[in-house]
């Protein structure tokens, strides 16, 4: 399979961030859809998620998600339906993907993948950036201004802003480096050589 031949689903989870005695839960979650090179805003999905616990103080204050916007939210695992729909058969993006792993453990055997995480993609192919963080790259990348027009109120560290985010670095990464007509595996455990390679040779 070719790169341009996969459909992507890239998914972020924010967080209730860590307490004393705690584990982390998922309080947000976001979903976006990449095929055939276009962002398809038809099937985009986000959902506040329910917890027992409050949110910390330092988790707020990075996605500003506060207790009352979790009241009546449903439980990820009523979720299932959602993002079986819309993760079965498409390799899965996250930035970073621990996180979006262990959360969805939640549902055992779920079976998804293969994973792209955009994080070790742009860490092979833009090494010399200050920061890899979604907003850094895509200031880097000159995509800060496609971001913000994927969705009405798009804000950094919201859970489907940041999904959007991932898919359009992606897309800029396999514009730039011309990966369209490679293997789809190039995308998974990225050589920093050959991206530089790729992204060395092949003009803007």
């Amino acid at each position: 399979m070719r790169v341009r031949d996969v459909e992507f689903a890239a998914i972020d989870f924010e967080s209730a961030g860590v307490a004393r005695g705690q584990t982390d839960v998922p309080i947000q979650i976001g979903i976006a859809i990449l095929r055939g090179g276009g962002i398809d805003a038809s099937e985009s999905f986000r959902s506040y998620l329910h917890s027992d616990r409050p949110v910390a103080w330092g988790a707020r204050k990075v996605h500003g998600i506060q207790d009352a916007d979790l009241a009546g939210a449903p439980a990820l695992l009523a979720l299932w339906p959602q993002l079986r729909s819309r993760l079965a058969g498409r390799w899965i993006v996250s930035h970073g993907a621990g996180t979006e792993k262990r959360f969805l453990r939640a549902f055992p055997g779920h079976g998804f993948g293969p994973w792209v995480d955009t994080l070790s993609l742009f860490h092979a192919a833009l090494p010399g950036v200050d920061s890899h963080s979604l907003s850094a790259l895509a200031s880097a990348c000159g995509c800060e201004a496609e971001c913000l027009s994927q969705q009405t109120g798009f804000r950094w560290h919201d859970a489907l802003s940041d999904a959007l985010a991932s898919l359009v670095l992606l897309r800029w990464l396999i514009a730039r480096c011309r990966l369209g007509d490679e293997p789809a595996d190039i995308l998974l455990n990225p050589d920093r050589a050959r991206y530089y390679a790729l992204r060395s040779s092949r003009p803007r």
